[in-house]
């Protein structure tokens, strides 16, 4: 079967038997090892995704080949940026990358109240409390009471939060753009607005 992987220099054809089924107890049955051992040069995630589509490209709707790639490849590298944040910066420091974010909202708009951190966050009033729970016991956040309402508080960082977010801040915009190089300027200003696009025009009920 010939597979179209979709690679920084356009679309290319590759070839291998894929027809069969697999004996190796790894895998189980599925897809012959030439797959997956397929060209150094090419992750086997991006094998597989292109093998996928090409599948999918087959069936009768409701299946749906370029959305199924156009989803594929925004979960997989927002799963593996996700990731590697964690993973080389975050963890390190004893954070997960919603509670950085957390921080670096609270460092950009200053005191906030917490419906409103759920709000531009995509979380979840619980889930902000948790998180704002873990960073004002680890002294980097605190709760402040509105002196025109007693009843509400904002969240602010302290000097100790502040001081790390912009620490934080400084070596993940260093690995970001690592991720990116393989674009230009132009051609990140032009994937930044589709994607703004697409988040402006989200499905009714979603976040």
């Amino acid at each position: 079967m010939a597979i179209t992987i979709f690679t920084p220099g356009g679309p290319l054809r590759k070839t291998w038997p894929v027809d069969g089924v697999g004996t190796d107890p790894r895998y189980g049955a599925g897809p012959q090892d030439d797959l997956w051992a397929g060209p150094p040069d090419v992750p086997a995630d991006l094998r597989y995704a292109a093998y996928a589509r090409e599948r999918l490209a087959a069936m009768p709707p409701p299946a749906d080949a370029e959305a199924f790639g156009l989803a594929y490849n925004l979960l997989q590298l927002a799963y593996l940026l996700v990731n590697d944040l964690e993973t080389r910066i975050h963890r390190p420091r004893g954070w997960t990358l919603p509670g950085f974010r957390l921080m670096f909202k609270l460092w950009l708009l200053g005191p906030t109240r917490p419906a409103r951190l759920a709000e531009i966050s995509a979380m979840s009033r619980s889930a902000v409390t948790n998180a704002v729970n873990t960073l004002e016991r680890d002294g980097l956040v605190e709760r402040r009471p509105l002196p025109e309402d007693g009843r509400a508080v904002v969240v602010a960082l302290t000097a100790e939060g502040e001081t790390a977010v912009r620490a934080a801040f400084a070596e993940q915009t260093r690995r970001e753009r690592e991720w990116f190089a393989p674009l230009d300027a132009a051609e990140r200003e032009r994937l930044t607005g589709l994607l703004a696009r697409i988040l402006e025009s989200r499905p009714p009920g979603a976040l």
